[in-house]
């Protein structure tokens, strides 16, 4: 195998900009900013999420940001600052990696995902 999950993710980390929890936090719920959630569906439903957060799993992510692709969601609009998460850092590092090769410009991960986010008293949307 020529590169392994842990490359990848440390290589993934070292091109997009880590955010911690409480820089997060600062800026959640700012018009310029967009969390997206790129856990499974069953992950929110046993843990919640940050709320106004777009769902966009890790599976379906380049579809939903590919304005050609019939499952754009037009919450990807350039121009914003896209904070991805997960339940550790490792698929939001390699979603927002992705996300700027797609031409997203400003893009970061949640170190420590939406536990560390949990810990730090940020807000949780329940269903």
């Amino acid at each position: 195998m020529a590169a392994g999950i842990q490359e990848l993710v440390s290589s993934a980390k070292s091109q997009i900009t880590l955010y911690s929890a409480d820089q997060a936090r600062g800026l959640h719920g700012r018009g310029d900013t967009v969390f997206v959630d790129v856990r499974d569906e069953p992950e929110l439903r046993t843990s919640g999420r940050i709320p106004g957060a777009v769902h966009a799993s890790r599976g379906m992510l380049e579809f939903h940001i590919d304005p050609k692709s019939p499952y754009h969601n037009p919450a990807f609009h350039p121009g914003k600052e896209f904070v991805f998460y997960c339940k550790s850092g490792g698929r939001s590092a390699l979603a927002a990696q992705r996300a700027r090769e797609m031409g997203l410009e400003k893009v970061a991960s949640l170190e420590g995902g939406f536990p560390a986010w949990e810990k730090a008293a940020g807000p949780v949307e329940r269903e």
